[in-house]
């Protein structure tokens, strides 16, 4: 193996999923000023949109989000096409 190719400045992080506020504690050197208190002890927050605890594969549940008629528009546009 090569020497000195990983970072050495591993700290605990919190990483907290936006979605369903779902917090956990993992080692990481990503940069980040904000910071979170938890279990009575301040840790570097790393938000994510996703995470284990939200995402469909690792839930089960599917979720279809339409915003705006997105899939209307889209039916309409190309609705001229078919047969």
């Amino acid at each position: 193996m090569k020497k000195d190719i990983h970072p050495e400045n591993y700290r605990l992080v919190a990483f907290k999923d936006m979605s369903n506020d779902d917090v956990f504690i993992t080692k990481s050197t990503a940069n980040t000023s904000e910071t979170l208190e938890f279990e009575g002890v301040e840790y570097p927050l790393v938000k994510m949109e996703i995470s284990r605890t939200s995402h469909p594969f690792y839930t089960g549940k599917s979720k279809l989000i339409d915003t705006a008629g997105r899939i209307d528009k889209f039916k309409n546009k190309y609705a001229k096409f078919k047969k």
